[in-house]
C-alpha cells in the first residue's frame, strides 16, 4: 500500500481536524463578579455576542454601553476548561481531587478535546455550539501566578498546558449545565 500519510495531505488533514468521537458535555459554568473575587457556579448563563456571559467580570453593565476588559470584539470573552484535565493538574499540584472554582475559568467540558477545537487552519475556523451559543476558541488560557497560592507549590507549572482555552462569543443565547458541546468547522 502506497498511500501518503494524512499530514501530507492537506485535504486529508483539513477533514481529520474536523472529525471528533463524540459530542461533549457542559459540565458547569463558573462566573466571577469582579476581580480576585470568588467563581460562583450556577446552572445557566446567558452569553452575549462579542462581549462574554452575563453575570461575569467580562461583561459590566453600564448606561453609556461600555463593557468590561476582555469586550468588544476581544479574544478572551469566555474561558474554558477541559474537565477531564482536572486529575492531572490535581496528581501535578499533589491533591487528591481539585474544584474548578479554583480554576478560574467560565465553562468546563468533558468528553471533546477542547485543544482540538481550535483551528489549524487559518482560513477555516473551528466553532464550539454549546446550547444556543456559538464560540470561536482564540488560543490556550495560560495560568496566572495565583495558581501557586491556590494549588500550593507548583501550583503553577502543575496547570501550564493545561489551563484550557480562551474563547469570543460569535452568538450570544443560553447556557446550561448538561448542555451538548459539539465542534464544527466555519462555513
Amino acid at each position: 500500500m502506497n498511500s501518503a500519510p494524512a499530514t501530507e495531505n492537506p485535504a486529508g488533514l483539513r477533514q481529520l481536524v474536523r472529525q471528533f468521537a463524540s459530542q461533549g458535555r457542559l459540565e458547569a459554568i463558573l462566573l466571577r463578579p469582579a476581580r480576585d473575587a470568588a467563581m460562583r457556579p450556577v446552572e445557566a448563563a446567558e452569553a452575549l455576542a462579542g462581549q462574554g456571559l452575563v453575570g461575569d467580570r467580562a461583561v459590566k453593565p453600564s448606561t453609556s454601553g461600555a463593557t468590561g476588559p476582555r469586550a468588544a470584539g476581544g479574544k478572551r470573552q469566555v474561558t474554558l476548561l477541559q474537565a477531564e484535565h482536572l486529575a492531572v493538574i490535581a496528581a501535578l499540584a499533589g491533591h487528591a481531587a481539585i474544584s474548578p472554582l479554583l480554576l478560574r475559568r467560565n465553562l468546563v467540558v468533558s468528553g471533546l478535546n477542547l485543544l482540538a477545537a481550535r483551528s489549524l487552519f487559518k482560513d477555516t475556523p473551528m466553532l464550539l455550539r454549546l446550547g444556543e451559543v456559538l464560540l470561536e476558541i482564540t488560543g490556550p488560557c495560560e495560568p496566572c501566578s495565583k495558581m501557586e497560592t491556590l494549588l500550593g507549590r507548583g501550583g503553577y507549572n502543575a496547570m501550564r498546558g493545561h489551563g484550557g482555552v480562551t474563547a469570543r462569543v460569535l452568538q450570544g443565547g443560553w447556557l446550561r449545565v448538561g448542555d451538548g458541546v459539539t465542534c464544527s468547522a466555519a462555513a
